[in-house]
Order: structure tokens, then sequence, then C-alpha cells
């Protein structure tokens, strides 16, 4: 099987990345060999119907082809991963129903593994994408129209646990929710957590953001990160240089469980951001307890952060609470209801109010052309610690 990419732009700049799997050509193997690799499903099948035939049959014909990998897979190419990743799953389920699995299937899956153990930047594998936020041509955007592209390496290897170099939907969510009321973020410190590729720091720059600090706990994503500020002219590693320039981005290692109040103490913070980070039951009393550090702020700094707040924003859609104390936005999909759940508990029992406003607050359409970009899934809320 070989692994076809395709990229390629359109009129408004915006890139689109396509990996398809292109079948190998029929006279690769017999059929049976190569419904195996038609997906687990199906590959089972085809490994069932190979394993009900006499053992002779299962033989390669005398002078027919043996399956062979294409060589940018024996190479290591980023092809073998998802080479891998079907095997492994085909391999699997053939051997919990107690068929027989085709030598030529072991060997194969054994060459992706060699290969990987050999080349350890095939997990490093990235893709570069273009983000384009165009404003809806149906809707009034003549006092304010959004036209901005983000460049970004995302990752193309989700399946082996990259998960914080890739791009997901609530991270669109957010920043169409920055875009869509720019006041709220303007002259104002934004923090955010498990910030991955970075585009929430973009969208935030691009409205006018005072500062900007992007987290995340995972060193290989803070390294992509600062690849992707830089990619998009923002990042700075100088930190008098950063107080100097117009793009006041800010990129730190910052672990949940390791947090503690003098890490963050320094870093003063109006809002707070997060897009999907409430993914894992063992890491959400980490989160919370963060959540709950960053937004008790500093007295002194709410009475100017409340006099800067637009009155024109409502009340559920503002910068600060109604004592002036920072306030955290989180987009996220409730993939797990109980996780979610245990999410709402913890928060409830450290005195933080989680409030849905996905329908009082929801962004306007800027990523029209985003076809598997589905926005109805995720879910914003305004969290804010209690008095």
């Amino acid at each position: 099987m070989l692994l076809r990419t395709q990229a390629f732009s359109q009129p408004h700049g915006w890139g689109v990345a396509c990996i398809t799997p292109t079948p190998p050509p029929k006279s690769a193997a017999n059929p049976s060999q190569l419904r195996g690799f038609h997906g687990c499903r199906g590959g089972c099948r085809g490994l069932r119907r190979a394993a009900a035939a006499p053992p002779q049959a299962r033989l390669p014909r005398p002078g027919a082809p043996r399956l062979r990998p294409h060589p940018r897979q024996v190479g290591g190419g980023p092809d073998c991963t998802y080479v891998k990743t079907i095997l492994k799953k085909v391999i699997a389920e053939a051997e919990l129903s107690s068929d027989i699995v085709i030598d030529e299937l072991y060997e194969e899956f054994g060459r992706c593994m060699s290969s990987r153990a050999n080349n350890p930047e095939l997990s490093l594998a990235k893709i570069y994408k273009e983000i384009s936020f165009l404003s809806p041509a149906y809707e009034n955007v003549s006092s304010n129209p959004v036209s901005l592209v983000a460049r970004l390496l995302c990752s193309t290897n989700m399946l082996e646990g990259d998960t914080g170099c890739c791009l997901w939907p609530s991270s669109l969510f957010l920043s169409e929710f920055i875009l869509s009321f720019p006041e709220l973020f303007a002259k104002k410190c934004c923090f955010e957590l498990g910030s991955g590729v970075g585009l929430v720091g973009v969208c935030l720059n691009h409205v006018g953001a005072s500062k900007v600090i992007l987290t995340d706990g995972d060193a290989s994503t803070l390294t992509n990160m600062k690849a992707n500020m830089e990619m998009n002219n923002l990042h700075i590693e100088d930190s008098q240089l950063v107080k100097e320039s117009k793009n006041k981005v800010e990129c730190k290692y910052l672990s949940w469980e390791e947090a503690c109040e003098s890490d963050l103490r320094d870093y003063q913070r109006d809002i707070v951001l997060g897009a999907d980070i409430i993914y894992n039951p063992s890491c959400v009393p980490h989160l919370v307890r963060v959540l709950c550090m960053l937004l008790r702020g500093d007295d002194g700094r709410h009475e100017s952060v409340n006099a800067a707040t637009n009155g024109e924003i409502g009340d559920e859609v503002s910068g600060t609470t109604a004592t002036g104390g920072p306030v955290a936005y989180i987009a996220t999909v409730i993939r797990n209801a109980d996780t979610f759940n245990c999410f709402a508990k913890a928060a409830a029992d450290a005195k933080l109010s989680v409030v849905n406003i996905t329908s009082s607050a929801a962004p306007s359409s800027f990523l029209p052309y985003m076809i598997s970009y589905d926005r109805s899934s995720v879910q914003l809320l305004k969290i804010t610690l209690l008095s």
C-alpha cells in the first residue's frame, strides 16, 4: 500500500493537505493478500479466507510476484507509520479470532517497527498548513473585517501519541471566538494552557493582546510551538526584546503536575484560555488546581482591567468577573461524559464557576472552506473563581 500526499492552494491562499491510501497494483499479490490491506475489518475477512484455504493454496504461485513494501516505506518514511498501524490492527483482530496470519504480514510489520527504531525522527514528521480566517461575505464586517493567515507545522502522527502537535476543532473554535470578539482581548495579558501548535496565540496577537503567554507541558510540543511562532514572526526569546516588540508572544514550559504559586506569580494574566485540555481524568485535579492559581490574580490589577473592559460586551462574554478578577475561556469537545463530569465536580469543589456560553457567545464562521471542521461538537465554557 502506498500513501499519497497532496497539497494545493486555493484562491484565498489557504492550504489543504489530503492523505489517501493508494491500493497496490493488481499484480502485487493474490486477492486474498490484497484484502488484508484494505482496512481492519476487510483485512480480517481476507485473512480468514486465506486461513480456510489448504496450506498449498496459501503459498505464492511459482514466479508470482511477492508482496513487497514501496521503496519509500523501506526507508522508513512517514508512510510506514500508516502501514504499521493498519498491520497492527489486522494482525490483532485475526489473532483474537484464532485465524492464521500469513507470514508476510508479520514480516512487513517487523520491517516497519525496525525502520522506526532506527529512525527516531519519524515520530516527529510534520506537515505544513496555512489556516486562513476570512470574514463571511454575508455579514456586515466593514468596520472590522478579518483576514488572517496562520502558518503552522502540525503532526501527521497522532496515532503515535503526538497529540500536542495536532490541530484540534476546539483550537479552531477558540480562535474564531477571539476573532469574533477582538475588543475582549485587545490590550489584555492572555495566558493559554496546553497551547499545542500555537494557533490561539497567533489570533491573540492579531487582535492586539498586550501580551501573549503560550504554555505546554510537553517538550517536543513546545519546540514545535516556538517554530510555529517564528514562522509567523511572533516568537522572541529575549525578554527585553519582548517588551519592546509589537509581537509579544512568549512560549513557556508548564507542567500542571509540578506547577506551584511561585511558578505562576510572575505571569501577569487578565484572561486564561485553553482548547481541548479536559481529556484525561488523571489530569483533571492538576488542571483545576492550576486554574485556581491563575484566576486568583491580584487586586491591584483588577481595577485597571475593569476600566479597560468594553461596556458593549455582554456580561456572559466579558473580560473580567463581577469583582474584576481574571476569567478563563475553555473550548472543549465532550468525548467522554464521565471525564467532563469529573472536571465539573472538581471545579465545583474548588469554588470555580463553570458556565456554558456556547449559544450566547457563538463566534462567526471564519473557516467556511474547512469541511472537516465540525463546529457543532465544540462547547465554550466561561470559568471564574467564586468569591
